[in-house]
């Protein structure tokens, strides 16, 4: 069954007939940027080609779709300044600890002595803590994706001496804020797991708003090219609605009871994004009710103040807000590679120089 999925979503025949239909559409119109805010579609379009499919006049950019990558360097500093100065046992997610922060990583950190523990849930990190006779702080990043997991945890009330540091991001916020910045969007694909909690409705609020189309695309080829073939008509006929081609796991409400959970534990706040700067109301904090658990009020972490930091000539930045494409940068594939990453993109499996270094190094 999942092979005839594959093959289908996969299907030369029907890519090459979305592929020459993109090209009969974007005859004659002006030159076209399409923003995609999750790190899964970068993999998809790079990985298949997908860019070498498109007229010239249709350019595909990334935006802020890897949660890694705009974790502020300043939040690394303080979990990793836990371990070793507070005998903190810090759990995170693998794709976060090479991240350089402002003064050290997390793996940079164990090496001196910091006890940092990857693992893959939350649940393993309260597993922990259950285990052991010291404090347990789980670094709690991402998007609306992980955010409920997070929330349906703290609902269980885990013991004691397990805290979280909360710096979930929420992408609605983010989008309006390049909108609002300027940046040069014609229109969106939107991020096919953020939507399977959000739904269709966040969304519909921007395309009227800032008259800006945007198609929510699962994470196959011809998700993809129905997507960008659906935006170019919309920009074409100057229309600015929603469709919603992932209908297969988005609805139009979202997942109700993971945004139940989600706004019963957390409130909004403002956030800073690495490389992009503060945007309003784009994160997420515990409720009062809940601050046993905080990490920041336990440990009295001071409010984080980031400045956009990023290594000398790094222009992670720039392609987080779709003004440059990963090759672009300066240091890409020379001084910054997956083995010695400079900047925070080239380190996850979901950053952009990242995917793009993988596959196209070859022809560089």
């Amino acid at each position: 069954m999942e092979g005839d999925f594959l093959k289908f979503f996969r299907n030369k025949k029907i890519i090459e007939k979305i592929t020459k239909r993109i090209w009969e559409e974007a005859k004659n119109i002006e030159n076209i940027k399409i923003m995609h805010v999750c790190g899964t579609h970068e993999w998809t379009i790079t990985h298949f080609g997908i860019r070498s499919l498109l007229p010239n006049n249709i350019k595909v950019i990334a935006g802020p779709g890897c949660p890694v990558c705009v974790t502020p360097a300043s939040e690394i500093d303080a979990m990793a300044n836990l371990s070793l100065e507070k005998n903190v046992i810090i759990t995170t997610f693998g794709d976060v600890f090479r991240v350089p922060g402002l003064k050290t990583s997390l793996m940079e950190a164990k090496a001196m002595g910091g006890e940092i523990r990857i693992v893959y849930s939350i649940s393993e990190s309260i597993e922990i803590a259950k285990k052991v006779n010291k404090e347990v702080v789980h670094f709690s990043i991402g998007f609306e994706t992980t955010a409920p997991t997070t929330a349906l945890e703290i609902l269980k009330n885990p013991p004691e001496n397990f805290s979280t540091f909360v710096t979930h991001k929420l992408i609605p916020p983010a989008m309006e804020f390049l909108l609002k910045q300027g940046c040069k969007i014609d229109g969106f694909i939107c991020p096919g797991h953020v939507s399977t909690i959000i739904g269709v409705k966040p969304y519909r609020k921007l395309a009227e708003i800032y008259k800006k189309p945007m198609v929510i695309a699962g994470f196959e080829p011809l998700d993809i090219m129905i997507g960008i073939l659906n935006l170019i008509i919309q920009i074409k006929e100057g229309e600015y609605s929603v469709y919603n081609e992932y209908s297969r796991a988005v609805k139009e409400e979202g997942n109700i009871e993971a945004l139940k959970i989600m706004e019963e534990v957390f409130e909004c706040n403002n956030s800073w994004w690495r490389g992009i700067g503060l945007i309003e109301n784009s994160g997420l904090k515990l409720k009062k009710e809940f601050e046993n658990f905080d990490a920041s009020k336990k440990f009295n972490i001071n409010s984080i103040k980031e400045e956009n930091f990023m290594p000398k000539d790094c222009r992670c930045g720039d392609v987080l807000k779709g003004e440059i494409m990963p090759e672009e940068c300066p240091l890409f594939g020379k001084s910054c590679n997956p083995i010695h990453p400079i900047g925070p993109c080239m380190v996850s499996i979901e950053g952009a120089c990242s995917i793009v270094y993988k596959h196209l190094i070859k022809i560089l």
